[in-house]
């Protein structure tokens, strides 16, 4: 064969190569086309080519919510940032956000929630499709209302111990209520999901107390973070090596907890193990009953499910109650409503569920907290099928955030939204769209243990209002906020509180 027949063979093989390459990139412009041109109608503010509107977002935590909030109010019904290449896109109006959170489909977390998987494996907050229906239907029944009896007993005794380490702060300037919350939910949490005590409110330097804390921390961090999403980068930081130590000890006490239990439901599974009192007393008791020995849940899902509820259950319900603290201490009158309808209108000082369930006040004043300091700001999917909002067609591949922090104060259902007004919550008040309000997300993917958070939420509150009179030392006005997977105060929440003459512990 010729030199000259090689030449030309060559030639025709980087044509058809060149061709092929070039016929890539065509269709992957026009697909680009196509997306760009489905969002061509939502507002975003000025950004720059390719980095978006990354370089607005490189400043505090405190700043970037500020952002999110203004752009709100500025853009219209719903907008978008541009993070390089990939849209974020913001809604806050309820007729935005139902078609997004009543889908069965749409029910995938955003891409950032990957940062949890580590910690969390596929638990409940993590996983998608099949497993996450099947998990769901497989652990609907963990939290019915004879398992709540027992979760009061453990809730009941972890409010003893916080009023008691309250104490101590009594009679002094300030302090910040989150770290008692914390510690307080955190052994709350521990004690229903395992069954074990870790002390978290009387002993500070519990390894695994402390190592929970530094994976929430940090994993909240790393969802504003954009240099810190790019695990090579996360790996070398101080951050990076500080959470894979936190990883190692949560996984392996989580690990013993379920060895330990699982020996002792093997010896006893013929006889009365799976009924304590007539009741199970912890959630890896009924996920050891549910395994069927590793055939249906294995020890893996055990534990992924065992951390996803101390994770999911002890940081949103601590942040939770804080922020009700810091509401009535800027609004004393409510406090007195609440206990005298505790005290005068129950007719008994024995807390029960039937109790906390007649107490409007309390629900009320609960519930308005959650609406002007939602827990959990912003709700992000990531969209993996065509969906339509507000006439908008969203391409797949997008992020969709609902901003319940907007959302909660849209004046349409909620007059001067930015003032606490509980009474909006009673009984007879006005009524509201049901997607105007989702202090738990909505839908399919509504938080499932709700009804446990609230009754903690409820114990804790009621218990700590009957021991102490609550003054909050910020203004509204003085509050910075912080969007991570919860709503922070930057400088914690402030109190001041008195003993009350009424001690009697219900």
């Amino acid at each position: 064969m010729s030199a000259a027949t090689l030449m030309m063979g060559g030639s025709w093989i980087t044509f058809i190569l060149s061709m092929c390459l070039m016929s890539i990139v065509l269709l992957l412009l026009v697909r680009r086309g196509k997306f760009l041109y489905a969002l061509r109608k939502v507002p975003y503010p000025p950004a720059f080519p390719i980095i978006g509107n990354a370089y607005q977002l490189f400043c505090s935590p405190e700043e970037a919510f500020k952002k999110m909030i203004k752009w709100g109010k500025e853009l219209g019904d719903m907008y978008l940032i541009w993070v390089g290449m990939r849209p974020f896109i913001f809604l806050y109006k309820a007729e935005a956000i139902q078609p997004l959170l009543s889908s069965s489909i749409h029910i995938d977390k955003s891409l950032e929630y990957e940062y949890l998987q580590p910690w969390l494996g596929t638990g409940l907050v993590t996983s998608t499709g099949e497993k996450w229906h099947f998990h769901r239907k497989l652990l609907t029944p963990t939290f019915h209302s004879g398992l709540l009896e027992v979760y009061l007993k453990t809730t009941m005794r972890e409010a003893k111990i916080l009023i008691s380490c309250l104490r101590k702060e009594t009679g002094k300037p300030s302090f910040d209520i989150v770290p008692y919350a914390k510690r307080a939910t955190l052994d709350i949490i521990c004690g229903s999901s395992m069954g074990c005590h870790v002390n978290a409110q009387t002993n500070f330097k519990n390894e695994y107390v402390q190592a929970v804390n530094t994976l929430a921390s940090i994993s909240q961090r790393r969802f504003l973070n954009v240099w810190m999403s790019f695990d090579p980068i996360f790996k070398l930081t101080t951050w990076g090596k500080k959470h894979d130590r936190a990883l190692r000890i949560t996984h392996a006490f989580v690990n013993k907890i379920i060895t330990e239990r699982k020996v002792e439901w093997k010896a006893k599974k013929n006889g009365n193990f799976n009924e304590r009192s007539g009741k199970y007393q912890a959630l890896l008791d009924l996920l050891l009953d549910l395994s069927q020995d590793g055939k249906v849940l294995t020890d893996n899902d055990i534990r992924d499910e065992v951390n996803t509820f101390m994770f999911a259950g002890h940081d949103t319900t601590a942040t939770s109650v804080s922020w009700i603290l810091y509401a009535l201490g800027r609004h004393p009158q409510y406090q007195d409503k609440i206990l005298e309808e505790y005290y005068n209108v129950t007719g008994t000082k024995e807390l029960t569920l039937d109790v906390l369930g007649k107490l409007t006040w309390l629900e009320a004043c609960i519930k308005e907290s959650w609406r002007v300091y939602p827990v959990a700001p912003l709700i992000a999917r990531q969209i993996y099928n065509p969906i339509t909002i507000l006439g908008h067609d969203i391409p797949i591949g997008s992020t969709v955030i609902v901003n319940s922090f907007l959302l909660h104060r849209d004046p349409r259902y909620f007059p001067e939204p930015d003032t606490y007004r509980p009474e909006r919550f009673l009984p007879n008040g006005p009524k509201y769209p049901s997607y105007a309000f989702v202090p738990f997300s909505a839908g399919s993917r509504n938080c499932i243990g709700w009804r446990y958070a609230t009754m903690i939420v409820k114990v804790l509150i009621l218990l700590l209002l009957k021991n102490f009179r609550i003054e909050a030392i910020d203004t509204e006005d003085q509050l910075r906020f912080i969007s991570e997977l919860v709503l922070h105060n930057a400088d914690g929440l402030q109190l001041r509180i008195t003993p009350r003459i009424e001690q009697t512990f219900g």
